[in-house]
C-alpha cells in the first residue's frame, strides 16, 4: 500500500448538535443536510481547488494545497449556510463548525491522517456553530490576505494533542480594519501593558516634494530617540510609515498597531529655517494630550527632535520621566546633507528590491563622503552590502571584508549606535560566529530595546545554537514591534523557519519559509530553506516545486556553494545540506 507524506491545509467541518437535529426530524434533517452538501459545500470546496477526502454523513474532511483557499472556502461556506438558515427557527437550523490547520499529513490510498488532520479536528470542536477556528500557522499565513477580523483565543489544551494549540477565531461577519497596504487587511492588535506609541509620518508643508525626506528624517530621529526608552514599546518606522499620505482615524490606527498613543505633526522648511508642529494623541479616545510649534534655525533641528521626544515621554509617563531623565544618545552627523542621504537610503532599502538596495548603497557612500565620522552611514552601508549579496545569491565572502570594516568604523565613531552593533552582529552571523553575533544583537537591543530588526536578527543565532524557544519569542516580538515592515517581517519569518527546522519540525519550518518568501521575495535563503524543509518532511512534490522556483533565481546553485555560504553549523547545517541533496541539488 503506497504511503506519502505532504504539507496540506486541512478543513474539518461538522454539524453542530447533529444528534439533536436528527432526533427532532430525522428524515427531513437528512434531506436538508444532503442538499446543503450537494448544493453549497462540495461546490465551494471544488471552486477553491480543494478535494473532499472523508465524508462522515454529518461532516467532512477536505484537503487544500493553499491555506488561503481553505480559509476563503470556509468563510464562503459559513456565509452561504447563514443565508440558507435565514427564516428558519433556531432549533431547526443546520450549522457547521469548521476548523482549519496547516500541517504534515499522511496519505494512504484515499485515507488521510496524521497530526495535521488531528489538530484540524480539534479546532473544529472548539468553534462556535457557524464559526471557524484556525491554528496559529494558518492565521500567520492569511492575516494579510483576508478581509475578516481575527480574534485571538490563546493557547488551548485539546484532546490527544501533547502540546497546547494556539487558537484563533475568524469572525465571519466582521470586517477587519483596512490599512491601505493593498487588498489585504490587518487584524486589531492588543494594546500592551507598558506605554506604547506610534510616530506617524509628519506632513511636508513646504510644497517641495524633495523636502519629504527631511520630514521623514524628523520622524526617524524621534522614533529612534523614543525607542531608547526601555519602558516604552515604540512601533518601528516602516510600519508607522504605511500610513503616509492617508487621512487617518486615531482610534483605528491605535487598534491596528496596538498602541495607546500617536504622535503626528508637520514640517515646513524654508531657507535656513524650519517650522515643526507636533501633537500627541490618546488613541483610545482620539483626544489631544498636548500640541506644540517650533520655529528654529536648521542648525538647531536635532535639539528640536530631542525636545519633542522629552515632551512625549513626560506626557506619557510623567512619574517615570521624573525618575529617569531622558535625553537622545545618538550623535548628530556633521552635515544635514549626510543625514538626509541616510534617511533616503533607509527609504530605498525599505522597497525590498535590488534597485532599492543599490540606491541605498550609493546614498550611504555619498553620506560617508560628506561626513566621514557619521556612524549610522557606515553601519547602514555594512547592512546594505550583506543584504545585497544575500538577495542576489552571490558569494558572501566577496563583501564580508568591507562590511566588517564598515561595522568596525561605525563602532569606533559611536559605540552607542544600535545600528553599528546590529550590523556587526549580521557580519558575525554570516561568518558563523554565533555566540559573538548574539552578543552584538543583544548590545544593540540594550541601546534600543524597540529595534525590531535586531530582535528579528537575534532569532537566527539563537535558532542555530539550539535556543529555539527564545529564538521564536524574539522573532515574534519583532513582528509585534513592526507589523507592517516587509524587511523585519521577512527576517523574523526566516528566523522562525530556522528555529522550527532546527527542532526537526519541518512542516512548520516550511510554512514559515513560505511566509518569509512572501514578505521578502528578493531574498534567496528562505527559498533554500523551504526546499530543504519540504524535502526533509518527505513532501517531495512541494520540494520539487520550491526547487524549480529557486533554480530560476539561482541557476548555478550547488551543495558546495550552499556549504560555503550558509550560516548554519553543526547538526542543523548537516540536515540543511541533506535536505537540499534529497531535493536534487547537485554536489558541485
Amino acid at each position: 500500500m503506497a504511503t506519502t507524506r505532504r504539507l496540506a491545509a486541512i478543513l474539518a467541518a461538522d454539524v453542530a448538535g447533529y444528534s439533536r437535529l436528527m432526533g427532532a426530524d430525522e428524515e427531513g434533517t437528512h434531506e436538508r443536510l444532503q442538499a446543503h452538501f450537494a448544493e453549497l459545500v462540495h461546490p465551494k470546496i471544488a471552486e477553491h481547488r480543494g478535494r473532499v477526502v472523508k465524508n462522515t454523513g454529518d461532516g467532512l474532511l477536505a484537503e487544500f494545497a493553499s491555506v488561503v483557499d481553505a480559509v476563503r472556502c470556509a468563510v464562503e461556506m459559513q456565509r452561504g449556510m447563514a443565508e440558507r438558515n435565514a427564516g428558519i427557527a433556531a432549533p431547526e437550523r443546520i450549522e457547521f463548525r469548521i476548523g482549519i490547520n496547516l500541517g504534515d499529513v499522511i496519505v494512504e490510498q484515499e485515507e488521510i491522517f496524521g497530526d495535521g488532520v488531528n489538530v484540524a479536528a480539534r479546532l473544529e470542536s472548539l468553534a462556535d456553530p457557524g464559526g471557524i477556528c484556525v491554528s496559529q500557522i494558518v492565521r500567520d499565513q492569511v492575516r494579510d490576505r483576508l478581509d475578516q477580523a481575527i480574534h485571538d483565543l490563546g493557547e488551548q489544551q485539546v484532546k490527544n494533542i501533547a502540546r497546547p494549540v494556539h487558537v484563533y477565531r475568524i469572525l465571519v461577519g466582521v470586517l477587519a480594519q483596512p490599512t491601505g497596504s493593498g487588498p489585504a487587511a490587518k487584524q486589531s492588535l492588543a494594546v500592551p501593558d507598558k506605554p506604547s506609541i506610534a510616530v506617524l509620518p509628519f506632513q511636508n508643508m513646504s510644497g517641495d516634494p524633495e523636502q519629504e525626506y527631511f520630514a521623514d528624517g524628523m520622524v526617524e530621529e524621534i522614533i529612534t530617540a523614543l525607542s531608547k526608552v526601555r519602558w516604552f514599546l515604540v512601533i518601528a518606522r516602516n510600519s508607522s510609515f504605511s500610513y503616509k499620505g492617508r487621512i487617518i482615524d486615531a482610534k483605528q490606527v491605535g487598534r491596528e498597531l496596538g498602541v495607546r498613543y500617536l504622535l503626528e505633526g508637520s514640517v515646513r522648511k524654508s531657507g535656513s529655517r524650519v517650522r515643526i508642529s507636533a501633537q500627541l494623541i490618546d488613541a483610545a479616545t482620539g483626544t489631544h494630550v498636548w500640541a506644540e510649534r517650533y520655529d528654529r534655525e536648521l542648525a538647531d533641528v536635532f535639539a528640536v527632535q530631542d525636545e519633542i521626544t522629552e515632551r512625549v515621554v513626560a506626557a506619557m509617563e510623567p512619574q517615570l520621566y521624573a525618575a529617569e531623565y531622558f535625553r537622545s544618545q545618538r550623535k548628530p552627523p556633521e552635515s544635514l546633507d549626510a543625514w538626509e542621504c541616510v534617511i533616503r537610503a533607509l527609504s530605498s532599502l525599505g522597497q525590498g528590491t535590488a534597485a532599492g538596495t543599490a540606491e541605498a548603497e550609493a546614498l550611504c557612500r555619498r553620506a560617508i563622503a560628506i561626513a566621514p565620522g557619521y556612524a549610522q552611514a557606515h553601519s547602514l552601508l555594512a547592512w546594505v552590502l550583506v543584504r545585497g549579496v544575500a538577495a542576489a545569491g552571490g558569494d558572501i565572502r566577496t563583501v564580508l571584508p568591507e562590511a566588517n570594516a564598515e561595522a568596525r568604523t561605525a563602532l569606533a565613531s559611536d559605540e552607542r549606535d544600535p545600528w553599528a552593533h546590529m550590523t556587526q552582529g549580521v557580519v558575525l552571523w554570516r561568518t558563523r560566529r554565533h555566540v559573538e553575533a548574539e552578543r552584538a544583537f543583544r548590545r544593540a537591543l540594550e541601546l534600543n530595546p524597540n529595534f525590531a530588526l535586531a530582535h528579528a536578527c537575534l532569532g537566527l543565532p539563537l535558532a542555530v545554537r539550539g535556543e529555539r524557544g527564545e529564538a521564536i519569542k524574539s522573532a515574534q516580538y519583532a513582528l509585534l514591534l513592526s507589523p507592517n515592515d516587509r524587511i523585519v517581517g521577512a527576517r523574523a519569518a526566516e528566523a522562525l523557519a530556522a528555529a522550527y527546522f532546527g527542532d526537526a519540525n519541518y512542516a512548520d519550518g516550511a510554512a514559515w519559509a513560505r511566509i518569509a518568501i512572501e514578505s521578502g521575495p528578493g531574498v534567496q535563503q528562505p527559498h533554500r530553506l523551504l526546499v530543504a524543509a519540504a524535502a526533509m518532511a518527505g513532501d517531495m512534490s512541494a520540494a520539487a516545486e520550491a526547487l524549480a522556483t529557486l533554480l530560476r533565481l539561482q541557476p548555478n546553485l550547488s551543495l558546495a556553494w550552499a556549504s560555503e555560504n550558509t550560516a548554519y553549523t553543526g547538526d542543523m547545517a548537516e540536515r540543511f545540506i541533506a535536505g537540499l541533496r534529497k531535493a536534487g541539488i547537485p554536489e558541485g
